[in-house]
């Protein structure tokens, strides 16, 4: 049976880690994807990264945000993973108290409730008292938290080499082998 994974994003700057963790889904695994976009997600794609949003393919299908009736929204379609990339602290924060406003929301919780493996991503700073609360809470529920924070160590020369420095720990995560940088491998 083919993995499906949902992926989500969020009006979090951060566009382009959304678009590099797509891809290399899309490369490096033979995962269907389901892929949502808030509202504002698909405004700040257009605007960071100058590029439309992906459209529909044969292994990409498109939820409206607000579609309750999508196969995300139930525990019965089966998803193996969540990955929420770039994960803005308005959804964290309701995730983390369970308020389903919405299908990435809803989504989320199914996650959580089948003790399946959510990710979230979050690209903010600085964190603050109740930022740092509602992460723990998710942690707490079995979440998963992967701050876009780059790592240096790998002498990147480009952007695109620190996009993969987070990009690049969440796909062991979800069981997709990538050749990559690794401590102490040189």
């Amino acid at each position: 049976m083919n993995t499906q994974i949902i992926i989500a994003v969020t009006g979090a700057s951060g566009s382009i880690y959304a678009q590099k963790f797509i891809n290399d889904v899309l490369i490096f695994s033979d995962y269907s994807i389901s892929l949502i976009f808030s509202e504002t997600a698909k405004k700040v794609w257009e605007y960071e990264l100058t590029t439309p949003i992906p459209s529909v393919s044969e292994r990409i299908k498109i939820f409206s945000n607000d579609d309750f009736f999508a196969a995300p929204a139930s525990g019965s379609a089966d998803y193996s993973y969540m990955v929420i990339i770039p994960c803005s602290m308005g959804t964290l924060g309701r995730i983390a108290h369970g308020i389903s406003i919405d299908l990435i929301g809803r989504a989320a919780d199914v996650m959580l409730k089948e003790r399946q493996k959510l990710i979230l991503v979050p690209r903010e700073l600085p964190y603050n008292l109740i930022h740092l609360r509602n992460m723990t809470q998710i942690t707490e529920a079995g979440g998963i938290i992967i701050p876009a924070s780059p790592s240096f160590y790998n002498h990147p020369q480009k952007i695109e080499q620190l996009i993969e420095t987070v990009t690049d720990r969440i796909l062991p995560l979800i069981n997709i082998n990538k050749p990559t940088f690794r401590w102490g491998n040189k």
